[in-house]
This record gives C-alpha cells, structure tokens and sequence, in this order.
C-alpha cells in the first residue's frame, strides 16, 4: 500500500478490491519514534492506494460495534459516501460484499494483534534462492566462483527462471515483503520474466541485470558480458521492457546493477553512471564486504583514494545508489557516501555467514548515512526480512561490546580494532 499519488497497473487494479483495514497500526515516523494507533480505520482503493485514515472512539475503546471482528458500518458510513464508494450514491448501506469492499480486522477472535507496513528488501539476489543456507566454510570470493556463478549462470533455461523466481517472489511475499531491490543475472530474458513476474504477483521491485564485463578474475569465462558496449545494451533491453510492461514505474523499476567494482570495467561502470544520469534510474552495487575485496579493488583501481571512491570517480555514486554491506567502509568514505547521498543495505545475516565481519550500523547513522536492510539471499540463509532484524540487533549488540573490528582501504593484514564499546 502506498499513501502516494500512484496507482498500480491496469492488469493489477482489475484484481484488487477496496478495502477497509480496522484495529491497531504500529509504525515507526523516524529512527526514534514509534507510533500506536489504536481502533483506527484505513481505507484502500482498488490501485492499492491509502485514501483516508480515520480514528474512530476513544481511549480505551476499540469502537467496534457489535461482535468482535463485525465491521460497524455506522462508524464508517460517512467515510464510505464521501468516497463515493457506496454503489449507487444514495447513501443506503448494505454489506460489505454490497459495495465489493473487503474488511480486514486486526481484533478478531479477541487475539492482540496489529498491522505493520510492509517490508523493504533493500538487497536480494532472486536467481540463488535455491543455494539458502549454502555455505559452508567459505568466504566472499571463493563461496563466488564455487556456489553462486555455476548457478546463475544455468538462468539461459527460462521454465528454470520461472520456477525460481516465482517461488522466491511468493516467498518473500509470505514473510512481508512488498518491495524487494533485486539483483537478477546478466540474461536478458530471465530479467526480463523477473519484471514480468513481479508485476504478475503484486510485489513493488526494482529490477537489476547484472552487468559484468570485466577480465580481471571477477568473473569466469563462461558467465560475464563479452564487454562494455555489450553489457550496456542488454541493460537498455532490460530497461526497456520494465518500461513497456509499466511504464510509470508503479511497481516495477528497472535498476542498474554493476555487480560490484572487480566485475565491472572503468568504461562500463562510467557509462552506467550516464545511463542513470540520463534516464533518473537508481544504481545498486555492493561495496567494502570483505577484507580481500577491498584490498583486491585497491589493486584494481589504484587511482582512487578508496572503494567508494571508484563509484564516485565513475559516476555511480549517487542518491539513487544502494550500497551493500559497507562492513568496512572508512570515516572519508562515509563522509563521500553521505555527501552523495547514497544508502546503504545491511546485511547482516551474510555478513555472519560468510564470515566478512560487523557492520557498525550505529556509526553509520551517527554519521548521518540512511541505513535499510537486507536478506542478501543467497549468502543469507533466509529470505525474511524480520530474521535480518533479528540477526542486526544480536550483531548491534556485539558490535558494542567490542567484538570483532574491520579493516579500511589499504589495511593488508589482521585487523583494525574501531572504538570498544560503542556500536
């Protein structure tokens, strides 16, 4: 649901009924404040569109009128006629089913229950749902070439395409996801059936091919774009279609996706950063998740004064840029992030999983930086996101006891211990 102006596609509106939310809304306006409304009203359109909100009876009073769980009618039927959402206008009420209105009930059966928003999966790699939980001993890079290549690299199979990416849509659909930022593959036609697909479920997404086009070793012979022009094309083949099947953006949103520095020529990621520039399309990346990465990107880009740096001095770093992970980012460059304006994903399960260390999600925010989460499934073992809020809290809490530390640009060995105490 959205309190915005924008409405969902055609095909969407003609599956969607007008609904009436009734019972308790907790929600958070900011970091600090948590706000508990209780027996309030919240009326949908049939585009999936919050029209009103209204707070029915008193403290201490949940204003529902007759058996628990019964929609009142006279506590909304003046609501329901300024709508117009009463059939014929002659203010008569009937039944809920009367109008095609569904009512929807947090008080039944006497349970305490409440609504919440939906969930944003701001980092989720759709097409290694069926690697969860496939790590093992491994790190970033060689859990890389062993688990996660050999699989998306299968995605030339469209019926495997729709198999996968239908049931990690349902799936986190079912957990409460109802916008995912997805990484797919560098194939045009199962980006393409992702879009399709997400607009098919309802689920809000930003959809992102993967572009790869380097030879340093990032990425193997057999899965990479052959070069930069290439994975600029077929990225505008992706855009393209995400723009024909919606073209105001109302769910799907086509999101250039250099894999991350390592994978991507200084060509191919400058022309991104145009691309983007051009056409007002979020980036999304990954940055500092692991000690060998960050040295290797030193390696690669020795030109820049750190790995922020190198999106920055291409182009890529921008208000519309997601940045995964930033485990072991450095004071300049959250400074440079923040200047830019770019957010960053936590990702906490993967984090843990894959051994790359604790962000210092605490830092981050006292640093002014917009901080989302994400599942990263599949380096996460799991696709909700209430589990990467779990898991960010228990890390939240190591972090300030001082376990762990990370390791800046140009750290070759060991560790470098960050303030004790303090996440």
């Amino acid at each position: 649901m959205s309190s915005s102006s924008m409405t969902l596609p055609q095909k969407q509106q003609k599956i969607l009924k007008r609904q009436i939310f009734h019972g308790t809304f907790i929600h958070c306006r900011n970091l600090t404040d948590l706000e508990i409304r209780h027996d309030t009203y919240v009326f949908v359109d049939e585009g999936g569109v919050i029209v009103r909100i209204v707070r029915k009876g008193r403290d201490g009073d949940d204003g529902v009128k007759g058996d628990k769980g019964k929609l009142g009618w006279e506590d909304v039927k003046e609501d329901v006629e300024e709508l117009g959402w009463d059939r014929d206008g002659d203010g008569d009420m009937g039944t809920d089913n009367d109008y095609g209105i569904e009512y929807l009930s947090s008080l039944q059966d006497g349970e305490q229950r409440f609504f919440f928003p939906g969930f944003i999966d701001t980092h989720i790699h759709a097409p290694q749902y069926p690697n969860s939980g496939l790590f093992g001993s491994s790190t970033l890079l060689n859990w890389l070439n062993t688990y996660t290549f050999p699989l998306e690299s299968s995605f030339t199979s469209l019926p495997k395409a729709h198999t996968i990416y239908s049931r990690v849509i349902q799936r986190t659909l079912s957990h409460g996801t109802t916008t995912a930022a997805y990484y797919a593959t560098i194939h045009v036609e199962a980006t393409n059936l992702l879009a399709d697909l997400c607009l098919r479920f309802g689920q809000r997404a930003l959809v992102g091919r993967c572009c790869m086009d380097s030879s340093s070793g990032a990425n193997p012979d057999y899965y990479r774009d052959e070069d930069a022009s290439q994975s600029l094309q077929r990225s505008k083949e992706c855009i393209q279609h995400c723009e024909k099947i919606d073209p105001d953006r109302d769910l799907v949103t086509p999101i250039l996706t250099p894999r991350f520095a390592p994978s991507c020529s200084r060509e191919l990621m400058t022309s991104l950063g145009s691309l983007a520039k051009e056409k007002n399309l979020p980036i999304q990346t990954h940055i500092s998740e692991n000690r060998a990465e960050i040295n290797w990107v030193g390696e690669l880009f020795p030109e820049c004064a750190n790995y922020a740096a190198v999106y920055d001095k291409y182009g890529c770093l921008t208000p519309k840029t997601i940045l995964a992970h930033a485990v072991h980012i450095s004071e300049e460059e959250a400074s440079l992030i923040k200047e830019r304006g770019s957010g960053i994903s936590h990702c906490p399960i993967s984090n843990s999983a894959l051994t790359s260390g604790m962000a210092r999600v605490r830092w981050m925010l006292d640093r002014g930086l917009n901080v989302g989460l994400g599942t990263d499934v599949s380096g996460g073992f799991s696709a909700s996101v209430l589990s990467a809020a779990r898991e960010a809290s228990c890390v939240s809490r190591c972090v300030a006891a001082g376990i762990g530390g990370w390791v800046c640009w140009g750290e070759t060995g060991g560790e470098k211990e960050g303030e004790k105490g303090k996440e």
